[in-house]
């Protein structure tokens, strides 16, 4: 073994992969090993390593292993651009991809944090807050019946963000219905 030849383990440990991606390598033939030693041992020389980390850095773009021999190919300049400038198309692709999903995660996010701000005004709390307001029993039924009356939509989504069961909605619902049309 020469003194900048290098066994197999050797190479992949330098390279942060394992003995088996190099054979894997070698067998799809990105790496071919120089020669071998007496001992049958895969010898690689400082050319391999440098080919290796080609590999490695064209892997590390997402350029799959059957595009990277065509850019290992020294004569194949024009061939190479074409494969790098899709690979940059795709990446363009996957980026606008991941960038809705991080909108989409952002904005159930935001409406998760909204319904949990909404929910801290639960219907105890908001009862107390009509009261200090000097409403009365009769003042809150009025306003539930005109809610009801006007925005009965509106008025569900309400009484929800309240945190009330949706029997006690319905019911509350029913009640303000059946005054209006009394």
């Amino acid at each position: 073994m020469g003194a900048r030849e290098l066994r197999i383990s050797a190479l992949a440990k330098g390279a942060g992969l394992s003995r088996s991606t190099l054979l894997y390598y070698d067998r799809l033939g990105l790496l071919k090993p120089r020669h071998r030693s007496r001992a049958n041992y895969r010898l690689y020389t400082a050319g391999d390593a440098a080919r290796l980390k080609q590999i490695c850095m064209y892997r590390q773009m997402g350029v799959p292993l059957k595009e990277i021999r065509n850019l290992l190919k020294e004569s194949n300049g024009g061939a190479a651009v074409d494969i790098l400038r899709r690979r940059l198309s795709t990446l363009g692709r996957e980026i606008e991809t991941l960038r809705e999903q991080q909108r989409c995660v952002a904005n159930i996010l935001k409406q998760q944090v909204l319904h949990e701000e909404m929910q801290m005004v639960n219907k105890e709390r908001w009862v107390e807050i009509m009261r200090a307001a000097g409403l009365t029993e009769k003042d809150m039924h009025n306003w539930h019946i005109q809610f009801e009356k006007m925005e009965p939509e509106a008025h569900q989504e309400f009484l929800q963000s309240l945190g009330i069961n949706p029997g006690e909605i319905k019911r509350i619902r029913e009640w303000a219905r059946t005054a209006l049309k009394e």
